[in-house]
């Protein structure tokens, strides 16, 4: 029964699903047992770049989850992204001891440099996994908690909750600029050296971090795909088309919308804790709203209320990224404009939504 409700009627997931399945088998065995000179070898670049890929894919899906199917949309979404990453980021900080280049023990280079004399409270703890990914998880998702109650207990929707988002992803990034805030100001956290005793620059390392990746959207979609699927899914769904009716009928619409963008935070979050040790570095800039933007874009371009669509679009837009900011990256920003637009009056069910009618017109021939 499960299984059905998860996988057998969504013929869409279990598609994309099964290809991240073969691509996390068949990516290790091209990278770790085929000769680099073979032309099926599967460079390391390749590997971290897929693993970012899927890390976005993991973020689409908490994006499409509140706004496909609660019809939330948050333009802020890469500050839970990012929160996740620099908790990750502290953790691989503690992890580098004395081989910074100051060689001090305890203090990270970028507070030898600033004279600090001592670890903040804050930074207490961040040398045990267990303990930084709960922080992973609690940080972003009390942050989440408390501005989604205000929010919502205010009854703020549409437009004016999209931009208090942006303003909060944007307060954050102005904050974590700061020296003063012990994050490492501009610079970020970076010069990551090992994890859970793993180097990092290791071939079965990337690729392990690969195969995380993998999993962790593999579950992220089940779960998503179990909320959307159960009775409390289908009043989401009624608060997205008719919010005033579903509250007149007696349910509490903002604990519904509240609990959903607290799980859509964490899942934002554990994204942003993979993709920092396949990239090597957590700055502020990754708060930008700019990148908030993106997110809904990877959504709207895939298939928005799908999750699969989701999925789809952060992987197709993400690899246009990448050609075009290769060869002309002065053009990207223009591109990723024009993309939505066309998507918006051309696609409005993305590309998944293209393909569904294509495969109708088909069957009717």
């Amino acid at each position: 029964m499960l299984t059905q409700r998860l996988l057998l009627s969504d013929r869409g997931g279990m598609l994309v699903l099964g290809l991240v399945v073969l691509m996390a088998i068949v990516v290790p065995i091209l990278n770790l047992a085929v000769p680099s000179d073979s032309p099926l070898y599967v460079s390391n670049f390749t590997v971290a770049l897929l693993g970012k890929f899927l890390c976005f894919a993991l973020l689409a899906l908490s994006v499409d989850l509140i706004w496909g199917y609660a019809g939330i949309l948050s333009l802020g979404h890469g500050a839970f992204f990012t929160l996740g990453g620099y908790g990750m980021g502290m953790y691989l900080m503690r992890q580098i001891g004395d081989r910074g280049v100051y060689g001090h023990p305890e203090l990270m280079d970028f507070m030898v440099v600033l004279n600090w004399q001592e670890l903040p409270w804050y930074w207490q703890g961040f040398d045990m996994f267990w303990f930084a990914m709960l922080m992973v998880l609690l940080v972003p998702g009390l942050l989440a908690l408390v501005f989604g109650w205000l929010a919502f207990r205010s009854r703020v929707t549409g437009v004016y909750f999209a931009i208090i988002t942006q303003a909060l992803t944007y307060a954050l990034m102005l904050a974590f600029f700061r020296n003063e805030m012990g994050f490492g100001g501009n610079n970020g956290l970076n010069d990551f050296k090992e994890i859970l005793g793993f180097d990092l620059a290791a071939k079965a390392t990337r690729v392990g971090l690969f195969i995380a990746s993998a999993i962790a959207l593999v579950i992220g979609y089940l779960a998503c795909r179990y909320i959307v699927t159960s009775r409390a899914g289908r009043v989401i769904v009624s608060i997205r088309d008719a919010e005033s009716r579903t509250r007149f009928c007696g349910y509490q619409v903002e604990s519904y919308k509240l609990w959903l963008f607290v799980f859509s935070a964490m899942l934002a979050a554990v994204a942003g804790a993979l993709y920092v040790p396949q990239v090597g570095i957590i700055n502020p800039g990754e708060f930008s709203p700019l990148n908030s933007i993106e997110m809904v874009v990877w959504v709207a371009t895939g298939g928005r209320g799908t999750l699969f669509g989701a999925i789809v679009g952060a992987f197709s837009v993400n690899y246009a990224k990448t050609f075009f900011t290769t060869f002309s990256p002065e053009t990207w920003l223009f591109i990723l404009g024009g993309l939505f637009v066309l998507v918006t009056l051309l696609l409005p069910k993305g590309i998944v939504g293209l393909f569904d009618r294509l495969r109708r017109k088909g069957d009717k021939a």
